[in-house]
């Protein structure tokens, strides 16, 4: 896979399986974050966007 530009480097096609949808993170997001894999994130409506946030008790 070729390296994306710096303007591209942010896009990120939204895919479905099954019914469910997903998208793939940056790997540099996701560690600036410290999230892990199969922690609960909370997903919310703002509008047009979709907000995602650590999941708080």
């Amino acid at each position: 896979m070729a390296n994306r530009s710096h303007k591209e480097r942010n896009v990120r096609a939204l895919q479905q399986s099954n019914g469910t949808y997903h998208i793939t993170l940056p790997k540099e997001a996701v560690k600036k974050l410290n999230w892990r894999e199969r922690q609960k994130l909370e997903v919310t409506k703002r509008g047009k966007k979709l907000i995602i946030a650590d999941w708080q008790e």
